[in-house]
């Protein structure tokens, strides 16, 4: 099998690409995943369930996923900041992870973190 039809093999398989990014709040995460997508327009937002948009900015909950118009198959969630040291916060984090962890539908899973820290 060549490389590009195992490319679309996978394609096939995995309709999303789940990607949770960490860092703190106002560090201009979204600016950057604008960047990324290619585009100007603010994400798509859903609620609770992941099924309706809703147009609410700055709540960090990071069970409501969020998209791009330009780039649908990429699927984001927002972690809330970490500088407070909040362990609530951070037990979150882990019980997201945890959870798309388990998951069995590859389109549920976690694909990817992407930290967005500055150690300075």
């Amino acid at each position: 099998m060549s490389d590009i039809e195992e490319a679309l093999k996978l394609r096939e398989k995995y309709t999303h690409f789940r990607i949770l990014v960490i860092g703190r709040a106002n560090a201009g995460k979204t600016t950057l995943l604008k960047r990324v997508c290619n585009t100007d327009e603010d994400p798509c937002i859903y609620d609770e369930n992941n099924d309706n948009q809703v147009h609410q900015r700055g709540i960090h909950d990071i069970e409501r996923q969020f998209a791009f118009r330009s780039n649908p198959q990429f699927i984001f969630h927002d972690s809330p900041g970490f500088e407070t040291g909040d362990e609530k916060q951070l037990q979150a984090v882990r019980s997201f992870m945890e959870k798309r962890s388990k998951a069995t539908n590859p389109n549920e899973q976690l694909h990817a973190i992407w930290s967005d820290f500055v150690y300075l």
